[in-house]
């Protein structure tokens, strides 16, 4: 590791630092005049032993909660901002017990290995729990380890980080003041908060607490029922319910009203339409509809989501992500030429000496360890691939974390289109193997794991591309930060796999538990083009919803990720929605609301960190004292007629908390 001057007291060196960031950070002012809000003559404490072993360990522990909410979901959440949050805070506690005062530089350092953890789930769960599904491949053809999961995110995750290395000085430095970054400057901004005062730290714990104390009371000792449903009279086969857990909750109130409310839409389609058509025109049937192999008369709505909605779902999430990465060729082809072209501009430049903020890892050795990467892949049996398989990896890869760079600049991390990259890879992938006559079990499993490599390396680089702008504007030493993103990816890689294999063994991956949407499209696809044996009808009739979707102007991916996942799930993101609509509705100026709705989203941000970290704590449990999870608590059977009412009654009760916990004192 390069080494970095640490002075004995080194937080008095940037006591003279201005209280803000530059107005440059917003304004058009070229990077070579922007002036970070730590100087680059100073070196306060930075890349330190503390800081490594902080943003490794909320690395792994938001690695783990992103995981079991993504599996539900099918998204998962930025933790940049989080991060960044407990950093300040952790550092502060480290303070008052006699620890010197943490930086912000550290606390920037914390950030930036605690989210590639996330991002890094991001891509696990997207693609790896393919292999679980038994619609892709039948019981005992294939299975996947934690080891193998390990080389293949460590492999992905490394990758993206080295491609984007060498876009840095363009994407950040020159590029600044175009692209305006949202995530990676709102991050600065905490961290320049905390380093001034701030107080944000509070919510997030508040919400990670909350959000634990209430998982163990619903998931661990079963207090009350984690479901309420209600079957509606007359109506065959339909049913409202609400999934009364605080993840959700948190989901909802990050994502906001709009976006929840077209998701909860989709799901209304499915579980109030088209459900209940399929019930009451197969009431009369005597033989089963493809795919199913039972009388639709004789199936539960869980039955005919599994049998027939699920491919409809799938057909609408498809088309939602082409889509989005057909909306972004022009920005994919312009960020790719550009980045071509920085690439062999600093290949042929000469060295030279650049001041701290300037310096990235040496590109010489940042290639050599592509290349032994690329190698790897085509040869580690734990990525099944191949030669040809490990080219279209180095390929689509290469190609996409140049793509995803750039768009985090445009949009941010949670927007981008990882899953139509995913998509789009996979695509080509099977497209090729069929035209070399690979069919099969291998062939899929070829396919998956390319897409997966992929996948994994387009969400670092994004990660990394908003990180290193973060570091940009606060004064941070990229080549540290780079360093930083690789510790982030290799620690999160040793657990992300036991977090999956654990989670399927408790929860089953497929199952309404567990439903993984991302990672079941991802199997549709190269099941539709290697195995050729999909229904291919109800795929078009979800196509169909999207293009619908898209003629009336609205987007078409959050519809197709309601239509595919359960009413109960999106009733509640619903929920959250409505939540931080209502906080800024009632906020009366635009600083109060603006206030109000980043205090509501750290809260429901710790929220969904808190189930999420509990959840795995449980599964583990269960898997140590070999139970199920109805087998352990008291259980809420007891209650009777009455179940339903009370949980909405507690459910209730978490609402009005994030309600009431958005506001400041100052608001009503």
């Amino acid at each position: 590791m390069p080494s970095q001057p640490n002075p004995p007291d080194s937080s008095s060196e940037i006591n003279d630092a201005p209280k803000g960031l530059s107005p440059g950070a917003y304004e058009g002012v070229s990077g070579e005049d922007y002036q970070p809000y730590t100087p680059p003559l100073q070196s306060p404490a930075e890349f330190t032993i503390r800081a490594i072993i902080i943003g490794s360990i909320l690395g792994i522990l938001f690695a783990a909660a992103n995981a079991a909410v993504g599996l539900r979901v099918g998204l998962t959440i930025s933790a940049s901002i989080p991060i960044a949050v407990m950093a300040v805070a952790i550092f502060g506690v480290m303070k008052h017990i006699g620890a010197r005062k943490g930086t912000i530089l550290e606390n920037n350092m914390v950030q930036t290995i605690g989210s590639s953890g996330e991002s890094l789930a991001a891509g696990v769960i997207f693609t790896i729990p393919a292999f679980f599904l038994t619609s892709f491949l039948a019981p005992g053809e294939y299975s996947i380890t934690v080891f193998q999961i390990f080389i293949t995110a460590l492999i992905g995750g490394l990758l993206g980080v080295l491609f984007m290395i060498p876009l840095r000085r363009y994407l950040i430095k020159k590029e600044h003041g175009k692209l305006p970054y949202p995530e990676g400057t709102a991050c600065a901004e905490v961290l320049v908060a905390g380093d001034t005062g701030g107080s944000q730290a509070k919510q997030v714990f508040l919400g990670l607490s909350v959000g634990a104390i209430y998982t163990v009371l619903l998931r661990g000792l079963r207090l009350w029922k984690g479901e309420a449903d209600y079957l509606i009279p007359g109506y065959k086969n339909a049913q409202v319910s609400l999934d009364v857990t605080p993840a959700l909750l948190g989901v909802g109130y990050i994502l906001g009203y709009r976006i929840s409310a077209i998701m909860v839409g989709g799901a209304m389609i499915s579980w109030l339409g088209l459900i209940p058509v399929i019930s009451i025109i197969g009431e009369h049937l005597t033989i089963p509809i493809f795919p199913a192999t039972d009388l639709i008369k004789d199936m539960s709505p869980d039955d005919i989501w599994d049998n027939y909605i699920r491919y409809v779902g799938a057909g609408a999430v498809a088309f939602g992500g082409i889509i989005t990465l057909i909306r972004a060729i022009p920005t994919i082809i312009e960020s790719f030429k550009l980045g071509a072209r920085e690439i062999t501009k600093s290949v042929s430049s000469k060295l030279e000496a650049r001041k701290r903020t300037d310096r990235d890892l040496p590109l010489a050795k940042v290639m050599i360890a592509a290349l032994i990467l690329a190698v790897l892949i085509a040869f580690v049996p734990q990525i099944p691939v191949g030669i040809i398989g490990g080219l279209l990896i180095v390929i689509f890869a290469f190609f996409f974390t140049t793509v995803s760079s750039r768009i985090v600049g445009l949009i941010g991390s949670s927007s981008n289109p990882i899953s139509g990259m995913t998509i789009a890879t996979l695509l080509g992938t099977s497209l090729v193997f069929v035209l070399m006559g690979w069919t099969g079990t291998v062939a899929k499993v070829a396919a998956i794991s390319v897409g997966a490599v992929v996948c994994m390396a387009a969400a670092i680089a994004g990660d990394t591309s908003q990180d290193l702008k973060t570091g940009f504007l606060v004064g941070a030493t990229p080549y540290r930060q780079q360093i930083g993103e690789m510790i982030g990816v290799i620690t999160s890689s040793l657990f992300i796999g036991f977090t999956i294999i654990l989670l399927h063994k408790t929860y089953v991956i497929g199952s309404a538990a567990l439903p993984a949407p991302q990672a079941t499209i991802m199997s549709f696809v190269v099941d539709g083009i290697i195995g050729g044996d999909l229904p291919w009808g109800l795929i078009f009739i979800g196509v169909a919803f999207g293009i619908t979707m898209e003629i009336l102007g609205l987007p078409s991916l959050p519809l197709a990720v309601g239509i595919y996942l359960p009413l109960a799930t999106m009733a509640t993101v619903f929920v959250g929605g409505c939540a931080r609509a209502i906080v800024e509705r009632k906020s009366k100026t635009e600083e109060s609301r603006k206030e109000n709705r980043e205090r509501g989203i750290l809260f429901a941000s710790g929220l969904v960190g808190g189930e999420g970290i509990i959840t795995v704590v449980i599964a583990l449990i269960l898997l140590a004292i070999k139970k199920k999870s109805d087998e352990i608590g008291f259980g809420f059977e007891y209650m009777g007629e009455w179940a339903n009412l009370v949980a909405i009654v507690v459910f209730g009760i978490l609402v009005y908390a994030l309600y009431r916990l958005s506001f400041t004192k100052k608001s009503p």
